[in-house]
């Protein structure tokens, strides 16, 4: 009663296309202008007569040129005569025959050449995409010290390899999908056949395919998609672009996605102690590790409370303060105009505002653009009187605690977090932060990826996958797969005798 049917108007609905669905015209002519016909004339649409008997077309753009003169053109001038005489003629990676316009157009935008033979109502395609792509590098935001230093880059075949590098298993399992009603984006569905769960494959798959968009560009778009809740602001399935790490996935028994485009793939299921983890956690002795996952947690608290407590204890709770500490307080809040809330409030807008700086601009002036501004804008709010100088190292630690989150999305929600706690805590000091401590607890509690507990393992409670969660035991604690995947084989490796 509140909101309008969305109905369909018949007469503004996109008309299905019929013009693909037709069979191959026995005549060259015909066929090409067909083809040009449905590619409205585009000027990158080349067309070759070998002979009377063979035409070629193709995308210029999208083909290596020379493999089309040394795996194509060489053959042809041997003038087979038939379709199957060409297809057994041509030496590259996919060549097939179609008997419909629709087939042969999404090969011809895929990087084939078409070859029609005059006479015949079928059409040879050579796959012969061009090779351009990034070259692999050091992944930028997941970088560590004791470990692979490889990326995945935007080429979906290049992915596959790197990952199919690491895990030479005849079980890895890659199955192609593709999505997008106007950009026909390959995707790669990537298990452990024997590890992963029938049942999550399944259920990936499903999502995937119950989706109608016009286009996917990059994966984390897929990823919102197919999440369990899209109005969380935590994100329960995690991207990666490391090689490593997705391999460990997969060695898990989850399910890894790859998009065509993107260099970032998707990892699912995942729960919620997995974005404080690093891939370097398992290249270190366990105390070392153990360590540094604890820092992670105690700097994400610090991060999202700690300015909420300056501003609930200098508004309610004075009792709450140490007396020696007191008389530095006053000093420094005595020439500030604004209250705590409003004071914590600009502060943090401000480191916002040159985080957000920093990263927009170019790598070597957003460093300096992070560093001088901080101190400049910094300095100068104390001198004139905006904030007080306990305040600015506060949030300046609460800031730095926020970095050393490995996921760089986990990060983004932790700075979104701190504004709405400072504000409760502003309104009804400590009675506020509990209330947003326990909505975040039940909000997390009610979360799922892909129908596993988002807090797993402490809610259920799993007593082997703790052996691996904030604390990492040693090796030999560790033989057993997390249970939040449903592997059909737990067993990692055997324990030592």
């Amino acid at each position: 009663m509140f909101f309008k049917k969305n109905v369909k108007n018949p007469d503004v609905e996109k008309p299905e296309s019929t013009e693909d669905e037709c069979g191959i015209a026995s005549s060259s002519a015909e066929f090409i202008r067909g083809i040009q016909k449905r590619l409205n004339n585009s000027s990158d649409v080349a067309v070759i007569d070998v002979n009377p008997l063979f035409t070629l077309i193709y995308i210029e753009t999208l083909i290596d040129k020379n493999m089309l003169n040394r795996d194509i053109l060489a053959q042809l001038n041997k003038n087979p005569s038939s379709p199957s005489e060409v297809e057994h003629k041509i030496h590259v990676g996919n060549v097939k025959q179609y008997e419909l316009c629709k087939e042969a157009l999404f090969a011809l935008l895929s990087g084939a050449v078409l070859i029609h033979i005059e006479g015949y109502s079928v059409v040879v395609s050579a796959m012969i995409p061009s090779g351009q792509s990034r070259s692999l590098s050091k992944p930028e935001n997941e970088s560590i010290v004791i470990g692979p230093q490889l990326g995945f880059n935007e080429s979906i075949s290049t992915n596959v390899s790197l990952v199919r590098r690491y895990l030479m298993n005849p079980d890895l399992t890659n199955e192609s999908m593709t999505m997008g009603e106007e950009s026909k984006t390959s995707i790669s569905i990537m298990y452990i056949n024997g590890i992963a769960s029938d049942e999550m494959v399944e259920t990936v798959k499903q999502r995937i395919a119950n989706i109608t968009i016009d286009g996917v560009i990059d994966s984390s778009v897929l990823m919102q998609l197919i999440e369990d809740n899209s109005l969380t602001i935590f994100p329960v399935m995690v991207l990666t672009e490391r090689p490593d790490r997705a391999c460990s996935w997969l060695l898990n028994g989850k399910v890894v996605i790859i998009v065509d485009g993107s260099s970032l793939v998707i990892g699912c299921p995942q729960s919620f102690v997995e974005y404080f983890q690093s891939m370097e956690d398992r290249n270190v002795k366990w105390q070392v590790a153990t360590f540094f996952r604890i820092l992670r947690f105690m700097a994400m608290i610090l991060s999202v409370f700690f300015t909420a407590v300056y501003v609930a204890s200098l508004t309610f709770h004075y009792e709450i303060i140490p007396q020696p500490l007191l008389i530095p307080l006053s000093e420094s809040r005595s020439r500030v105009p604004f209250p705590p809330i409003i004071e914590a409030l600009l502060l943090e807008f401000i480191i916002e505002l040159l985080r957000e700086a920093g990263a927009r601009l170019p790598t070597k002036v957003g460093q300096t653009m992070g560093i001088v501004g901080g101190i400049v804008i910094g300095t100068a709010a104390v001198q004139a009187g905006f904030t007080s100088n306990i305040l600015i190292i506060i949030v300046a630690l609460g800031a730095l605690s926020s970095f050393t989150t490995p996921n760089f999305m986990m990060g983004n929600v932790i700075r979104i977090l701190r504004f709405p706690i400072i504000i409760l805590a502003g309104f009804w000091g400590f009675y506020g932060i509990m209330f947003a401590f326990c909505f975040l607890l039940i909000h997390l509690l009610r979360q799922s990826s892909l129908g596993s507990p988002f807090l797993a393992p402490f809610y259920p409670i799993r007593l082997r996958d703790l052996a691996d969660s904030i604390v990492r035991l040693p090796l030999p604690f560790t033989s057993k797969r997390p249970y939040e995947a449903r592997p059909l084989d737990s067993e990692r490796y055997e324990k030592e005798k």
